[in-house]
């Protein structure tokens, strides 16, 4: 007896002896990312290779004892995501607002693999970000001119939604009015390229990158739609109700990554570009001042608004269950993690602000006080300067080409759309009857060039055309 109880007491002694670490528990936190959707990126790959999430997560009271792991998994596209969220493999998730919804209703429709909203990474408020991109050699230059051609698009994917909602809202049926069929964005930019598909319709940044390397022109942006376009992210709710506290840290984290973007976006399209291989100047089209998208992780009333647009959308065509939008979105830790950071998330909710271009055109000699106007010029070796106006612009890319610098991109806003773009994939309405103060107003759209190129009493012309009517400035 004496010896079963000296054994015991060896065997009780050890245990209260064992260092800290014997008793940690390790929890693994799968988190689905796309890292070449642009406008995902500050909830995802900068988040991962800052180490951002490891600066805030807790290690206090109940986890003490807990070791986390952060188990990062790379997808293309939405849906992939959310198979992975109802197989317990990912906690984590982002994407798009169309397969944000699929991704509630489903998990809805599974009791126990619920997911909730708890933030927005970011959007554009009436759109754009989504688009269709034809081979640049097409004779098709609006939406009107695909009928009866073959459209691809991810199936499932905000592009998709896109695609339904714009013919939905001229009346139109997708089952009659082209051939749409499913092709991942590689798969798509592949056939597009071989000129085997008419039209391709993709996500960010596919429908910007397309045209940027050459060999596609955007025909149609969802901005077109008015309908408002984001990605955020949703987390498993069983995750969320144990470790709130992790979901917390998740949300420090994306707003220390969009302000880290903001202080200087060239530099983090640089780094974007390095972990991506989506090109430094088109990540800078959509996340810099002025850019296509807002970041901004804020739950606005509206953009529970494009939800539901979207679920009667797909409810019509019989492509998704029943989400109830209100037991989904779950603020609470979106509020708490302002909160800790001293923020104020109502004020927050209620803006739509981005940052934009400013300060003093170098070679007009005029202050940048109409963003909506203002262009910028990206040197190489020199950096990115802004100036006033299209014309200011454009006469700066021409005087850069004559110094013999190279001009890696330059930026303007359509009139129209109101949207920034690439400056030499525009069309252009021109007046030049004063050689001294030409009129250059840069469209996405040529049929837009072309309205007001007859508004103004003058012509459409290209790139080309819009530098050489600037040189004389």
């Amino acid at each position: 007896m004496k010896h079963i109880v000296l054994q015991a007491c060896a065997a009780l002694c050890m245990a209260a002896a064992s260092p800290a670490w014997a008793a940690k528990q390790e929890v693994v936190i799968g988190i689905g990312t796309q890292n070449t959707t642009t406008n995902t990126v500050t909830g995802g790959v900068v988040l991962k290779e800052l180490k951002l999430i490891e600066k805030y997560l807790p290690h206090t009271g109940k986890y003490k004892d807990i070791t986390f792991k952060l188990d990062w998994q790379n997808f293309t596209s939405g849906p992939p995501i959310t198979n992975g969220m109802m197989a317990k493999k990912l906690h984590i998730g982002m994407m798009g607002d169309y397969p944000l919804l699929v991704n509630g209703a489903t998990g809805q429709a599974q009791p126990g693999n619920e997911t909730q909203l708890v933030a927005v990474i970011a959007y554009n408020a009436f759109g754009s970000g989504n688009g269709i991109v034809v081979h640049k050699d097409s004779p098709y230059y609006q939406l009107s001119d695909l009928k009866g051609k073959t459209v691809s698009v991810p199936f499932g994917s905000a592009a998709h939604g896109m695609v339904l909602q714009a013919l939905q809202s001229r009346g139109l049926s997708p089952d009659t009015f082209f051939n749409l069929v499913s092709q991942s964005p590689e798969v798509g930019t592949t056939n597009l390229q071989e000129k085997k598909i008419d039209a391709h319709a993709d996500f960010v940044p596919f429908s910007d990158l397309l045209p940027y390397r050459g060999f596609a022109r955007k025909i149609f942006d969802g901005v077109e739609t008015k309908v408002p376009t984001f990605h955020g992210v949703v987390v498993r709710k069983d995750f969320a109700t144990e470790y709130p506290e992790v979901v917390v840290a998740y949300i420090k984290a994306l707003i220390e990554a969009n302000g880290w973007l903001r202080a200087n976006p060239a530099a983090a399209a640089a780094k974007i570009e390095e972990w991506t291989r989506i090109e430094k100047e088109v990540a800078y089209l959509y996340l810099g001042p002025g850019g296509i998208h807002t970041l901004d992780p804020s739950i606005k009333p509206r953009w529970l608004d494009t939800i539901r647009t979207g679920h009667e959308v797909l409810t019509k065509m019989n492509r998704v269950k029943g989400l109830d939008i209100n037991a989904w979105v779950n603020e609470t830790y979106l509020r708490e993690a302002f909160k800790e950071l001293k923020l104020d998330y109502d004020a927050q909710k209620q803006t739509l602000a981005n940052y934009d271009v400013g300060g003093t055109d170098p070679l007009c000699k005029t202050p940048i006080s109409r963003p909506k106007e203002a262009g910028e010029v990206w040197i190489e070796g020199a950096g990115i300067t802004a100036y006033a106006s299209p014309t200011c612009t454009l006469a700066a890319v021409h005087k850069a080409q004559a110094e013999n610098k190279k001009v890696r991109v330059a930026y303007l806003v359509d009139k129209a759309l109101g949207i920034k773009l690439f400056a030499d994939k525009a069309f252009f309405a021109l007046n030049t009857s004063d050689p001294k103060k030409p009129q250059i107003v840069p469209f996405l759209l040529k049929k837009d060039a072309e309205a007001h190129a007859a508004s103004i009493g003058g012509r459409v012309g290209s790139y080309s055309d819009a530098l050489a009517a600037a040189a004389g400035l």
